[in-house]
């Protein structure tokens, strides 16, 4: 139920999670690294009951309404297919439950405006699953940018790649547009690069011009149900359809700040298994990461030697103070992102506190949502499109 004003521990908090795929049990794992139980797991047909006994979690549903009204269920963390998210979300927040949806919040702006209004009216805590925030190195740039070490910001440039996707036979849900969205490759990704980045600056998407490619526009599609990151078996039978989806973007962007960026997409990009990358230049000097080392920050300048930092030295700064567990060396990855994402998130409803949520609300995964929606005009107009 909602948090009272008194300080309570996070433990004192109940979850239960909705989707039993690649990454519902995510947030069993990180939800029990902070000592919150997770009391009940929901999916269609027997798929909850087995999650649950695989998982050691008490309740099984296979309708999310039985979840989401659930006594024993304070908080409803939805991972379900994207095209669920509105209808779980709204009757979540009807249920007076607190909110953590997976990204994209929902499959248009029409069901985002939705659901921003309903978790105002609910005063519900309402996150959205944007965890590369949380990345030590994000939380770092961001102090560093806030206190003004890189100087006024000129231009930020990145890349999210992956290449799970990359052969025609790889498949997913996420490839229907009817299950996914009409973007696939920028709403599931990019987005993630795009909430980063304006977490980084402080600042909000204001414009954009893209470039969306589909590199297979014939996929086969397996016989059978493919989880996420999976491969279907080499004897499987398939059946050919057209691809509706984008396998990669360019996109340019404008900032509300005055600053510009340029950020590469792709699920088709051979050898990179999960690689973000944010390059942030300033009037000063330049600073840039990358997840496939995330412990290290690397800083760039005109006049003297470029300088290498790792996490917790000096020159690492202190933004992520708070929001690591590990002394140096002991790296803190992509698991470590939604421990602390869900810190953040069940302190602000354990205390009832507004100041510093530095997890991503209902307000930025609509305005994620918009972005997508401006990302696609802009496609097919061949033109800047305001946000």
């Amino acid at each position: 139920m909602k948090a009272n004003t008194a300080e309570r521990s996070i433990h004192s908090i109940k979850a239960g999670v909705i989707g039993t795929g690649f990454i519902g049990p995510v947030h069993v794992e990180a939800l029990r690294r902070l000592g919150v139980a997770v009391t009940a797991i929901c999916d269609v047909g027997d798929l909850g009951v087995k999650a649950a006994a695989r998982l050691g979690i008490p309740r099984a549903f296979d309708d999310y309404r039985a979840l989401v009204t659930c006594p024993e269920v304070d908080v409803v963390h939805i991972t379900a297919p994207n095209r669920f998210h509105s209808e779980m979300a709204l009757a979540a927040l009807r249920a007076g439950k607190h909110v953590v949806c997976e990204k994209p919040l929902a499959m248009n702006t029409r069901e985002t405006l939705q659901i921003v209004r309903a978790a105002r009216a609910a005063k519900s805590v309402f996150a959205v699953n944007y965890n590369v925030r949380f990345y030590p190195a994000v939380l770092a740039l961001r102090r560093m940018v806030e206190r003004g070490d890189l100087g006024e910001i000129i231009h930020v440039n990145g890349s999210y790649l992956q290449d799970w996707l990359f052969k025609d036979t790889d498949y997913n849900w996420r490839l229907l547009p009817e299950e996914g969205g009409r973007l696939r490759a920028v709403a599931d990704i990019g987005t993630h690069w795009m909430d980063a980045v304006s977490f980084i600056l402080g600042a909000k998407i204001r414009s954009v011009f893209a470039d969306l490619g589909a590199w297979h526009k014939l996929r086969r599609r397996p016989l059978g149900e493919v989880q996420t990151f999976a491969q279907a078996d080499d004897k499987v039978k398939y059946a050919t359809y057209k691809v509706r989806t984008d396998d990669f973007a360019s996109v340019l962007m404008q900032f509300n700040n005055g600053a510009r960026g340029n950020l590469a997409v792709s699920q088709v990009a051979a050898g990179r298994k999960n690689c973000i990358r944010i390059e942030v230049y300033g009037s000063r000097k330049s600073a840039w990461w990358c997840s496939e080392n995330p412990e290290m920050l690397h800083f760039g300048n005109r006049d003297a030697a470029n300088q290498t930092a790792v996490r917790a030295t000096p020159a690492f700064g202190d933004g992520a103070v708070g929001y690591v567990d590990y002394p140096p060396g002991h790296v803190e990855g992509f698991p470590d992102t939604f421990k602390m994402n869900f810190r953040a998130i069940y302190s602000a409803i354990a205390n009832g506190s507004s100041s510093r949520r530095f997890f991503a609300t209902v307000e930025d995964g609509h305005h994620e949502v918009a972005v997508c929606e401006a990302i696609i005009k802009s496609h097919r107009a061949g033109t800047w499109v305001k946000v």
